[in-house]
């Protein structure tokens, strides 16, 4: 029997692929996600034996249901999903802030009105929960791919001190990223209109750390390939709560908490109604 090459095999399956419907193109996944985490995808988090889920990481999401019988009629399909991938002690607040957006109580996790589809990746420790950091570029959860992946609109919740942002260590700022442009200036919008300071990341050079452009990362990964990222300095975090534990922060939520997840929301219906 003659043997066939690996070059001719793969040669003629390329010339047998002519004229075949082209598949939907999908961004290669990074070899390297970020240099100063220890874990460069959350499979890799995942696999690790020495981590336990529950004990030192949580994962968390809600999926709202959609169910189309009225044959006169259309319901309406979530289109909107709200992300923490660094919650719990990683970037402190921003699963509180990520349960309230969606609209859930973030204490008793009972709607606050309109509710969205979440995810969130939360450390568990007591202390050194950034060795849990897994760069939005190397997210690849089954569950947030498939929440991103199948909603329009998306925001992502962060958090960065305000030395990140180019401000004195005391500002109360938030930087707004992603390739969602028009999400992106109804955040500013709502932000300014509530008294806090908003950046445009992607248009300020000195935040092109925290601008959220690329393409993998995960809260552009939508059906529209576009998101916002948020990125909120340490100062407005601890303004949000009257004790910043992981046990008490849930409950002791402030004002100002309450006034970004309004300001937030606000912005998110104007995108869908749009």
């Amino acid at each position: 029997m003659t043997g066939i090459g690996r070059r001719t095999m793969l040669t003629a399956l390329a010339g047998a692929a002519v004229g075949a419907p082209a598949l939907v193109a999908v961004a290669p996944r990074p070899a390297v996600a970020a240099p100063d985490d220890l874990y460069q995808t959350n499979s890799e988090l995942y696999a690790s034996p020495t981590l336990t889920e529950g004990v030192d990481y949580a994962r968390r999401f809600r999926r709202h249901g959609a169910l189309d019988d009225d044959l006169a009629g259309v319901v309406g399909f979530p289109n909107t999903v709200v992300i923490a991938p660094h919650g719990g002690g990683i970037e402190v607040g921003t699963s509180e802030l990520g349960l309230a957006v969606a609209g859930y109580h973030p204490a008793t996790l009972t709607p606050t009105g309109a509710t969205y589809d979440y995810w969130m990746f939360e450390g568990l420790r007591a202390a050194n929960n950034g060795e849990l950091h897994v760069t939005s570029t190397g997210c690849d959860d089954p569950q947030a791919e498939s929440f991103c992946g199948g909603a329009r609109y998306a925001v992502s919740l962060h958090g960065c001190t305000a030395g990140q942002l180019g401000l004195p260590d005391t500002a109360q700022a938030v930087a707004v990223g992603g390739l969602d442009a028009v999400l992106r200036t109804y955040l500013r919008q709502e932000y300014a209109a509530i008294g806090v300071l908003a950046l445009d990341a992607p248009t300020t050079p000195a935040l092109a750390a925290l601008a959220g452009v690329q393409p993998r990362n995960i809260v552009n990964r939508t059906l529209s390939q576009q998101g916002a990222q948020l990125e909120l300095s340490t100062p407005l975090r601890n303004a949000m709560f009257g004790t910043n534990t992981r046990a008490q922060r849930r409950h002791t939520t402030l004002p100002p908490f309450w006034s970004f997840v309004t300001a937030t929301r606000a912005a998110l219906a104007r995108r869908g109604a749009g």
